[in-house]
């Protein structure tokens, strides 16, 4: 297009996508692609997935809309699996990432205040986290260029380093209402949470009274090899927030929390005019109801060690590439220079992938992924590799496709 109508918020690629089955997609062209971004962690179960196309279509003749004045019984429904399925006892719909973690902020403060009746507000997140851009949550995220210009920022946030107790130690007050974080911190470079960092900070919380809320907007529905993150670790956050994988690509957003946080939330504390309608609240639980049936995180996670292997047998010999890390279907690939130039040639090859930062690639297929595929992937990545360096230094036994 030689005008564009829309404001200029996205550095698009040049590419125009128009039709979409399980690991496929294809552009206006008819080039087809192997896609491991899935629409950024969204499309879980890959693209138009017959069963959850059905339950649309037939959700489309039925009703769209009323409004969260009247009971909407597929909410109730689609809450009830995901209590069922997790340390929560109490949902509330939304429709994106950014607004279920406004909506967990939102709640923590309230719980202290309205509830426990003191004047606890602060939220400690983390340096290099990404929680959303509404003005709560770009805030909260710790990364500078998401709050440029955008200033004066709202007040009650503060950012300890990842990993790090002391640091949260250092930051939490008798102000501290909450502590806040990814279990992988996907947009800075994927980067995992240290096992014994989330056991000692979930510790902390609890003798502080500080609750815990855990973003799994990107990490949650299967993607890293259970269900939920949390579970890796044996702990059980407060709460925890939804968004990504929950509808196959329908806007959906969800927080979760403890039954002790009922009171926070009640009638007229928080609301959403779209939250909870119908039908992403089908294409939710037909998503999710293929997951549980599936019991489709074991296959990720088997999916997500072999994709972890191979990127690491074929492609850490390159001097280009400094680390190959991950949990599950959540996989960055760390490069020492920029990687905006590598991702254009991946995708000119027909390999979907996105950046995490500037150095990192990362590599996010549905979580019903095929060995196949995953020797595609990696297969493209090494014949950009030779292309890159001009010959090979680690010769990766993997032939181009």
């Amino acid at each position: 297009m030689e005008r564009s109508y829309l404001f200029p918020t996205y550095n698009k690629f040049p590419l125009t996508l128009v039709r979409g089955r399980e690991s496929t997609l294809w552009d206006e062209e008819g080039n087809a692609y192997l896609d491991f971004m899935t629409g950024l962690a969204v499309c879980n179960v890959g693209h138009v997935p017959e069963r959850v196309k059905g339950r649309i279509q037939e959700q489309l003749e039925q009703l769209w809309h009323v409004s969260n004045l009247f009971h909407v019984p597929v909410q109730e429904e689609l809450a009830g699996k995901l209590v069922a399925s997790s340390c929560a006892d109490l949902v509330f719909f939304c429709n994106s990432g950014a607004e279920a973690n406004e909506a967990a902020i939102k709640c923590a403060r309230r719980y202290h205040q309205h509830v426990l009746g003191n004047q606890r507000y602060e939220v400690i997140t983390f340096e290099q986290s990404f929680h959303g851009r509404t003005m709560a949550t770009l805030t909260a995220t710790g990364q500078a260029k998401v709050k440029d210009g955008f200033g004066p920022l709202p007040e009650g946030f503060v950012h300890a380093r990842y990993n790090d107790i002391d640091s949260v130690r250092s930051c939490m007050t008798e102000r501290t209402a909450a502590v806040m974080l990814e279990l992988v911190q996907g947009e800075s470079g994927v980067h995992p949470v240290n096992v014994t960092f989330i056991q000692e900070l979930s510790e902390l919380c609890e003798k502080n009274g500080v609750l815990l809320i855990v973003d799994e907007v990107q990490t949650g529905i299967g993607r890293t090899g259970r269900l939920f993150a949390y579970e890796h670790y044996g702990i059980e956050p407060d709460m925890m927030t939804l968004a990504k994988g929950l509808a196959s690509g329908l806007p959906i957003g969800a927080m979760m929390g403890k039954e002790k946080l009922r009171e926070a939330f009640s009638a007229g504390s928080h609301a959403s005019t779209f939250g909870g309608s119908p039908l992403p609240v089908t294409a939710g639980l037909a998503t999710l109801e293929m997951i549980l049936e599936d019991r489709a995180w074991e296959q990720a996670g088997t999916a997500g060690a072999y994709l972890i292997r191979e990127l690491t047998e074929h492609c850490l010999g390159y001097p280009i590439i400094r680390e190959v890390r991950g949990l599950g279907l959540l996989v960055g690939v760390e490069f020492t220079e920029p990687v905006a130039p590598i991702i254009q040639r991946l995708h000119q090859k027909g390999l979907l992938v996105l950046p995490g930062g500037t150095h990192v690639i990362r590599f996010m297929p549905n979580l019903y992924v095929n060995h196949d595929e995953i020797d595609r992937a990696v297969a493209v990545l090494v014949q950009v590799l030779q292309e890159w360096e001009g010959t090979a230094t680690a010769n990766p036994q993997v032939a181009a496709p």
